[in-house]
């Protein structure tokens, strides 16, 4: 079953999956127009964007934990996941902006007087760079420097699920659930690896 799974991940073309992460906001625009989103369609937009793109973010740190404790292998959908995370939270944001606010005062207002939208801009600014290296010529130009700018995905997955708690009115368990697990994730980076068994040596008589 697990060589079934992982046979078809790897299968899959990448241009599928941004193809269906596309589809996500293309669905939501739409529920948005024909009031399938409640009464304020930009709040929620704005919010669903954002708790995707953190869900996202955090499938892609579940890559590595999943290959080793599970053998399941979806280390060929990490990259379009994390593009696909970044294009969320990009929306997120740029809704924020754009439909939620509306005046650029006001943008830089609530910017100063909000430190959660302070963190969250500072996760996605880290995320920028990812973004946009997250492609083969880039890490045959960067080499080793790019997997050490990757791992800057555990500060920005960190960030966002501070982001999460920090906006939220009142006590909400499930953005500390969301940062439970990334704790967790990032914990799980610190688990020694398992040593390959070493052949007996041969006692000389």
């Amino acid at each position: 079953m697990i060589d079934t799974v992982n046979t078809l991940v790897r299968k899959t073309p990448n241009w599928l999956l941004y193809l269906i992460g596309a589809a996500y906001p293309v669905w939501l625009l739409y529920a948005g127009f024909t009031g399938g989103l409640g009464v304020d369609p930009v709040k929620a937009m704005e919010h669903a964007l954002g708790k995707v793109g953190l869900q996202v973010l955090i499938a892609v740190l579940l890559v590595t934990p999943l290959r080793r404790f599970t053998k399941l292998n979806f280390l060929s959908w990490r990259r379009a996941l994390g593009v696909i995370s970044f294009f969320y939270i990009l929306l997120h944001f740029l809704v924020w902006m754009v439909l939620d606010v509306q005046i650029l005062s006001q943008v830089w207002a609530d910017i100063v007087k909000r430190p959660y939208i302070i963190v969250g801009m500072i996760s996605l600014v880290i995320l920028l760079p990812l973004a946009i290296t997250s492609n083969n010529l880039s890490i045959r130009k960067l080499g080793p420097r790019w997997r050490k700018l990757h791992k800057l995905t555990y500060l920005a997955v960190a960030l966002g699920g501070v982001h999460y708690i920090m906006q939220t009115k009142g006590f909400e368990y499930e953005p500390y659930i969301y940062l439970g697990v990334v704790i967790g994730l990032i914990a799980f980076r610190k688990l020694p690896k398992k040593r390959a068994a070493q052949p007996a040596k041969r006692q000389v008589a």
